[in-house]
């Protein structure tokens, strides 16, 4: 039987990184398999709205707390014409989508999603085509969305029924462009160079966007380091964010690299802000480039047949992944490694948003349903608000296979100085339980309100009915307004809400 490990977190609201972006809550909606279609979009259904998107999506995705989507791809944005998915639907072409091997109705476009994110008052991250298209294309769409009349895309848009501009303000110059299985895939000095001029004409049609530009696909590529550098040099002054894409999965049975996740993460952010601030030096720039994180997630691609398996059809299933509590602890992980780099990484995005490696799962005419990490990320974008506060962790290591000696514990937090919310996220990778010892005396007047977890079990990947009993449960605590006293469950995840206020609301509600 493991021995109980002992662990010590300590928190200060005097140490913080600043206020923490909600683009950190994203996500991510792409035209590949049944994400778009039968996902969130599905007309017929009886929750259908006039529209044709899906309410009880809709619900759920509120629930979930996104703050941003990204949209419409990834891979399938590199073949993609936009001027295909505007105007009367029914006049739409059907296109062969090389990226996913299928056929794309068009049924869902610019103006539809953007309406969509609209209605859930969501902000759009919209991609361009750097693949197949370029800077034309790229400025054209800018111009369909962002001007309000008087030019050819605008008026245009006014005739399909936008009077007002959709004023979209986060943009992606392409998408992963330093991939061999990107359709247009580019060198560094190639991408860069297009990048660059796309950049400036999108901003000559106006200039209050924020630009992404594409960074390694993986921490693994071969041309990581090479790449950032590359693209900084000669396209960093006109952009605004470097993207980062990491998937993660349990291999060979290894549960301890597994739960280790966030410390390949957390080595890949550190890696790529180094970067960037090394070719900032060297350039004498003071140009600040922060990190879009968006493209992240729990990907079982050993489970991925690959393409040539699939028949050439309309919203076929594809990535459809089942998700356990093991994923969701690790899921949870991450997202503390995001928060504890909260002051460069100012947009993330878990992808993707329905069905395709998804929180959020549908079936066509049936109903909408929340996986296991459903409930870490919807109590982290809930909770996480205010500053984002320096956890400093004490705790013993764990062995893996992949990273070496890792901590036991790993902790993020937050604090929002108007309203005395206090969010402590706690991870334990042990296959043991763990005593953590949060000690928080700079704050006044510190009262827990919850705690509540979610422990890994033996289960694999879970159907509908198992997701449907996953919950966040109950965990009892101990201890004073000096320091709060737990005991995790072996390989769990842990989010604790307290009021660190000099008032209570609670106590103001007793008096009454």
């Amino acid at each position: 039987m493991p021995s109980l490990h002992d662990a010590t977190v300590d928190l200060d609201p005097g140490h913080h990184r600043g206020v923490i972006d909600g683009r950190l809550f994203g996500s991510f909606v792409e035209h590949l398999g049944r994400c778009v279609y039968t996902g969130v979009f599905e007309p017929g259904h009886d929750s259908a709205e006039a529209s044709g998107f899906r309410r009880d999506v809709a619900e759920l995705v509120t629930e979930l707390g996104v703050g941003l989507i990204r949209y419409p791809g990834g891979n399938f944005v590199s073949g993609y014409d936009w001027t295909d998915g505007i105007g009367p639907p029914e006049r739409r072409p059907r296109r062969l989508d090389l990226a996913w091997r299928s056929i794309e109705t068009n049924r869902v476009g610019t103006d539809e999603f953007l309406a969509w994110a609209s209605s859930l008052g969501v902000e759009p991250m919209i991609a361009v085509n750097l693949g197949t298209a370029g800077v034309r294309e790229a400025a054209s769409l800018v111009e369909y969305c962002n001007i309000r009349g008087g030019t050819h895309w605008s008026e245009l848009r006014r005739t399909h029924g936008v009077d007002e501009p959709h004023a979209v303000r986060l943009w992606c110059l392409g998408n992963e462009m330093d991939g061999p299985w990107q359709i247009g895939h580019k060198s560094a000095d190639a991408y860069a160079a297009l990048a660059a001029e796309t950049a400036k004409a999108m901003r000559m049609v106006d200039p209050g966007i924020e630009l992404v530009a594409c960074g390694s696909s993986f921490h693994e590529m071969p041309t990581f380091g090479y790449w950032e550098s590359t693209v900084l040099e000669q396209a960093g002054d006109h952009i605004d964010y470097l993207s980062m894409h990491a998937y993660y999965e349990e291999e060979d049975g290894d549960t301890d690299s597994f739960l280790a996740s966030a410390v390949s993460m957390d080595s890949f952010i550190d890696g790529v802000v180094a970067t960037v601030d090394a070719v900032a030096a060297r350039r004498r720039s003071a140009h600040r480039i922060d990190i879009a994180f968006d493209e992240w997630n729990v990907w079982y691609r050993s489970r991925f047949p690959g393409m040539d398996s699939f028949a050439l059809e309309e919203a076929g299933a594809r990535i459809e992944d089942d998700y356990s509590t093991l994923d969701a602890v690790v899921v949870g992980d991450l997202l503390s490694s995001l928060l504890n780099h909260s002051e460069r990484v100012r947009v993330a995005c878990l992808a993707q948003l329905v069905n395709v490696i998804a929180p959020i799962r549908t079936e066509p005419g049936g109903p909408a349903w929340r996986q296991a990490t459903f409930h870490v990320f919807a109590a982290v974008a809930r909770l996480a608000r205010g500053h984002g506060l320096v956890a400093r962790v004490t705790s013993p290591g764990l062995r893996t296979r992949r990273y070496g000696d890792v901590p036991v514990v790993a902790a993020s937090a937050s604090h929002d100085p108007e309203t005395g919310s206090v969010a402590v996220f706690v991870t334990n990778r042990a296959p043991g339980a763990t005593r953590v010892r949060l000690r928080h005396p700079a704050f006044p007047r510190w009262s827990v309100r919850s705690a509540e977890l979610i422990a890994a079990d033996a289960a694999g990947p879970r159907d509908r009915e198992a997701a449907a009993r996953v919950r966040l449960t109950p965990l009892p605590t101990s201890g004073d307004s000096r320091e709060t006293n737990l005991v995790l469950p072996p390989r769990s995840w842990t989010v604790v809400h307290a009021h660190a206020g000099r008032e209570d609301p609670a106590d103001e509600w007793v008096r009454r």
